[in-house]
């Protein structure tokens, strides 16, 4: 079953078409204006290890780059492909996005709570401070020595 693509385009009075208004020829360049949001290709694993296991089954000078333009695929995708395969397929070619976890130090859940308490204590002196302060400023409104608590 094949299908046919057809234009149908307006004819003028003399049965030729319009000239073409606001449209490029084959000739004109590419529009240059770039897409609101690129979609992102996703690949399937299976996809990923077809590819890969075409590429590893070309055995002619350039044969993998034509491989890489008929797919549409960059170098890179292969070589990140071929890393995954080696690790492992399943848990190398559906691998996580995002930062990796780093080794963790038996000792951070302490230093957490220290830094916590550590704060603590700083907001308290910084409080501790202010009120000796405040308590410094009203004696002197009341006439009364802070060092000996004495009328002066």
């Amino acid at each position: 079953m094949e299908m046919s693509h057809t234009v149908e385009r307006e004819m003028n009075d003399e049965g030729t078409p319009p000239p073409m208004e606001g449209k490029r020829s084959a000739a004109a360049p590419p529009d240059p204006e770039v897409v609101e949001k690129p979609i992102r290709r996703r690949f399937t694993a299976a996809y990923k290890q077809r590819i890969v296991a075409e590429a590893d089954g070309c055995r002619e000078p350039g044969e993998v780059g034509r491989l890489l333009r008929r797919e549409g695929l960059y170098s890179s995708h292969l070589t990140a492909w071929r890393k995954a395969a080696r690790e492992g397929s399943l848990r190398g070619l559906s691998q996580k996005r995002g930062p990796k976890p780093g080794p963790s130090n038996p000792l951070e859940p302490k230093l957490r709570k220290l830094e916590r308490e550590n704060r603590r204590l700083e907001d308290e002196l910084r409080r501790a401070h202010l009120i000796i302060d405040v308590q410094g400023k009203v004696a002197g409104l009341l006439g009364l020595s802070p060092e000996d608590g004495k009328n002066s």
